[in-house]
């Protein structure tokens, strides 16, 4: 049976790749900072909703990642690709 849940029993596989590449971001890029550049670009999440994806609490759908993906300037496959380093 299906589980909907990475190998390592968390929601979603992109929550370590969003951190890693907000980290990389200029500057210090608080989740508070990110959640004020998806907010901008239409995207209607807050500090706690990025803590919750990043540490794989919460479940991302497309349309979220799609946005992440553009404010962080990355592509979907960056997000998805959990081995890459």
């Amino acid at each position: 049976m299906y589980k909907n849940r990475a190998s390592d029993g968390s929601n979603n596989v992109s929550g370590s790749r969003i951190r890693e590449f907000r980290m990389k971001l200029p500057g210090h890029v608080s989740q508070n900072d990110l959640a004020a550049m998806l907010q901008i670009n239409g995207l209607d999440l807050d500090k706690n909703a990025i803590q919750r994806i990043e540490c794989g609490k919460r479940f991302v759908t497309d349309i979220e990642l799609k946005v992440i993906a553009r404010v962080l300037q990355v592509s979907y496959s960056d997000l998805l690709d959990v081995d890459k380093n």
